[in-house]
């Protein structure tokens, strides 16, 4: 296998992919935060605040869990799940976020601003702005405040205020594009903490490093348990940070398989899903050039997910990179088979996984009868359920 780059150069590109597409009163902004994120990654002192606080408040490690009756009602390979779920808020989500607050706090910021989708990375954002004492804003689509209410009850509980964002398809893509203007507006006072694996450099280098806690734990874990690496890992991928927190640690491994589920959602049709490696083109979206959902003329398509956290445009770069050295593969299953991966948890092993993961169950539901029993699976459950159990019932009962 050819050497497969690890980190990206310093435009902030992997491969043709990433970079700073952004109006010019951010470029000092986030070279000032690369400068920030290096100095503070290799600061012992940094590093060992985050890590305490990863161990005493968010509750690292998360369990690696052997998921039996799963594994027997499938018929086919060992499937351990990494308990992301078991975080402190619900969701991996905290890891950045605890990250990038200590950066504002290390830089003198005393206001953050956050997009959210599902409203798991706002729920994180706003839980450690409370921690350290910051003003704290997050920005979401009307239509994702509506399916994800109770996260932006959280939110408000936890002191920020959220915004909702009425342009456009009033979802995450929209959420992101008002964050952007606010910090445009208010850089001098303000850190936007981005969710996710995308957006202009450093963003999807900083997320992927403070997500990266997630591989390196599964990685011992696997091997104190089985004695050996894993043959496939899978993870759901909206922006991507979750999958690319668990890949990294493995990607030097060419015996482990990477695969990425997106959101299939009614059909790859426009606006229809948002399965960005099934329908995408190559374009610039937010800060990167990636793949992104757009039509010929390079106008953004329309997305669809029953899962608010997949339903964006664009991916994050690095994936696309790995995908074309042939390192990852990435594949999709619709809102149907989402649902069933979620029911199929919540029956056989007592967990409701948040529908963003139950897209990486439905993917073992499909594929793994076909693999070899001896085969070890990881599968990232990347977030809980509960906020997610209302807008079930009333998807079901419509069916």
């Amino acid at each position: 296998m050819p050497r497969i780059l690890r980190e990206p150069d310093r435009t902030g590109h992997f491969g043709p992919y990433g970079g700073v597409f952004v109006p010019e009163t951010l470029m000092a902004p986030l070279e000032e935060l690369d400068r920030v994120f290096r100095a503070a990654w290799r600061d012992a002192a940094f590093r060992r605040e985050l890590g305490a606080a990863l161990r005493d408040y968010v509750g690292r490690p998360t369990p690696l869990y052997l998921a039996e009756r799963l594994t027997r009602e499938l018929g086919g390979p060992r499937i351990y799940l990494k308990r992301e779920d078991l975080c402190h808020t619900g969701a991996h989500k905290i890891n950045n976020a605890l990250g990038q607050v200590l950066l504002a706090r290390r830089m003198g910021k005393k206001r953050v601003i956050a997009e959210t989708g599902a409203g798991q990375h706002g729920v994180a954002t706003a839980t450690m702005a409370a921690k350290f004492g910051l003003e704290c804003v997050v920005y979401m689509g009307r239509v994702d405040m509506e399916r994800q209410a109770l996260n932006v009850t959280r939110m408000r509980m936890l002191g920020a205020a959220v915004v909702p964002v009425t342009a456009g398809q009033e979802t995450l893509k929209e959420a992101i594009s008002e964050a952007m203007r606010d910090w445009v507006t208010n850089v001098r006072t303000t850190h936007y903490v981005l969710g996710t694996a995308f957006g202009a450099h450093p963003y999807p280098l900083m997320v992927r490093e403070f997500q990266s806690v997630i591989g390196r734990e599964a990685r011992a874990q696997i091997l104190r348990r089985e004695k050996r690496l894993p043959d496939l890992l899978v993870a759901c991928v909206g922006g991507g940070s979750n999958a690319i927190g668990l890949f990294h640690a493995f990607v030097g491994d060419p015996g482990v398989r990477l695969v990425g589920v997106e959101a299939g959602g009614l059909g790859i049709r426009p606006g229809r899903h948002a399965a960005r490696f099934a329908g995408g083109r190559l374009g610039v979206l937010q800060g990167a050039r990636t793949l992104v959902l757009q039509d010929a003329d390079g106008q953004i398509q329309d997305t669809h997910s029953v899962s608010a956290g997949l339903d964006y445009a664009a991916v994050g770069p690095e994936h696309v990179w790995l995908r074309d050295q042939g390192r990852a593969r990435y594949e999709y299953v619709s809102d149907t088979e989402a649902v069933a991966g979620f029911d199929a948890l919540a029956r056989l092993e007592g967990i409701l996984p948040a529908l963003e993961s139950s897209h990486a169950i439905a993917w073992l539901l499909r594929e793994a009868p076909r693999m070899k029993k001896r085969d070890i699976v990881i599968a990232n459950l990347s977030g809980r359920g509960d906020k997610d159990v209302q807008q079930l019932t009333e998807w079901k009962s419509r069916r």
